[in-house]
């Protein structure tokens, strides 16, 4: 399984590129590959219609990435908790993923917050980021709450640090199994992106 970790955080140090950083040693334990996706820094420009017309800009920005994601089996996305909100660089990159990156793949979200936070993301990617690229977000979900005390290097820091380790782990293995039930839907001839592409 080659799963995309996508940092949603556009800060230039964040704790979410930590936390991705700590979820990618747990899919290579768990025998898959990882690949991170971060937005640290804003990279992407803002969504605009020059992507559907491939312009060069977007050729640049979004081609590399565009490639990465239609190589991965699932994703998983690492969203902090800004004011209660997704950060609007990781709403960007929502945008300009399509089905035949993200499509009938499934995502796990991981919340990031720096206090006992973090149920606002995951709420708000459940509820308006995959109607048209189609991503699968899993029933399983991760909030890492008082982010700067966990997830240090190789061994726990406390029980809080331990359960959220053994979280982790648990939602990635159940990831793995969507990623290969889901390969049969992406595989069936099924799905109708031409005739359907939009997302009601």
């Amino acid at each position: 399984m080659r799963v995309a970790i996508i940092s949603g955080s556009h800060r230039a140090e964040s704790q979410s590129d930590r936390v991705a950083h700590a979820i990618a040693s747990e899919v290579r334990i768990a025998g898959g590959e990882a690949d991170i996706i971060s937005l640290s820094r804003n990279p992407l420009p803002l969504w605009d219609e020059g992507v559907w017309s491939n312009e060069a800009k977007w050729s640049a920005a979004w081609g590399p990435i565009s490639k990465r994601l239609k190589e991965c089996d699932a994703l998983v996305l690492v969203a902090p908790e800004w004011a209660g909100m997704v950060p609007p660089g990781l709403k960007n990159f929502l945008l300009l993923c399509s089905a035949s990156e993200v499509g009938h793949k499934p995502a796990l979200i991981v919340s990031v917050s720096s206090g006992i936070g973090g149920s606002y993301p995951i709420a708000e990617l459940r509820v308006s980021s995959y109607k048209n690229n189609r991503i699968v977000y899993i029933p399983e979900h991760v909030i890492v709450r008082n982010v700067a005390d966990v997830l240090h290097g190789d061994v726990p820091s406390g029980e809080r640090d331990e359960s959220t380790r053994a979280r982790l782990r648990y939602a990635i293995r159940i990831l793995g199994e969507y990623a290969r039930a889901l390969a049969s839907v992406r595989e069936s001839g099924a799905i109708d992106h031409k005739t359907f592409p939009f997302g009601m």
